[in-house]
């Protein structure tokens, strides 16, 4: 796995390793053609912090990465990237989502999760084109975006951080989900 850093979790490193996966941690502004003929069965976009918004040249080689058709699982500042690399926009929260506590809907499961998060910045759907990505995950408290489900194959995202833990192994599926996509057996 290539694993694009904006401010990744030691912890998302490890989830990946815990299911077989070897990581090469790569740098927020590493062309997406190093990742691309590197031989990688799938990328990872990290977590990171600030407005999505800024980050115009990243934003560029995201979207490389995304015409590409190598799996693709994206969190929280990564999630936020991919959909204004796919022509959908960002906002800023009024208060932000932060804590432990965030109860959060995955549709196509019909069921809620306990999650972690740390953003001020939120994907509008409204924005989301219906041909390019659904959404997949909403906040219950507020009924933010939460996740991405995209129509090229073997591509998701998730606003929250599922290698946080705070149910503590509630949404470590999607990592196998991940893994899956990338024709792993976990």
């Amino acid at each position: 796995v290539a694993l694009m850093d904006y401010g990744v979790k030691e912890n998302m490193i490890r989830c990946l390793q815990n299911r077989g996966c070897e990581v090469t941690v790569f740098p927020a502004h590493t062309p997406a053609e190093t990742i691309l003929s590197g031989g990688f069965d799938g990328v990872m976009l990290s977590n990171g912090p600030g407005d999505p918004a800024d980050n115009v040249a990243i934003i560029g080689e995201v979207k490389k990465l995304y015409e590409s058709t190598l799996p693709l699982y994206a969190v929280c500042l990564g999630h936020q990237l991919m959909a204004l690399a796919t022509g959908a926009k960002t906002g800023r929260l009024a208060y932000g989502h932060r804590g432990g506590n965030h109860p959060v809907k995955d549709l196509a499961e019909d069921r809620v999760f306990i999650t972690s998060q740390n953003h001020g910045y939120v994907v509008l759907s409204e924005t989301v084109d219906p041909a390019v990505a659904e959404v997949s995950h909403i906040n219950m408290n507020d009924g933010t975006c939460e996740g991405l489900r995209y129509k090229r194959p073997h591509c998701f995202t998730t606003q929250f951080h599922p290698e946080a833990s705070p149910g503590p192994k509630d949404t470590e599926y999607l990592f196998d989900r991940f893994v899956a996509s990338m024709g792993g057996d976990r």
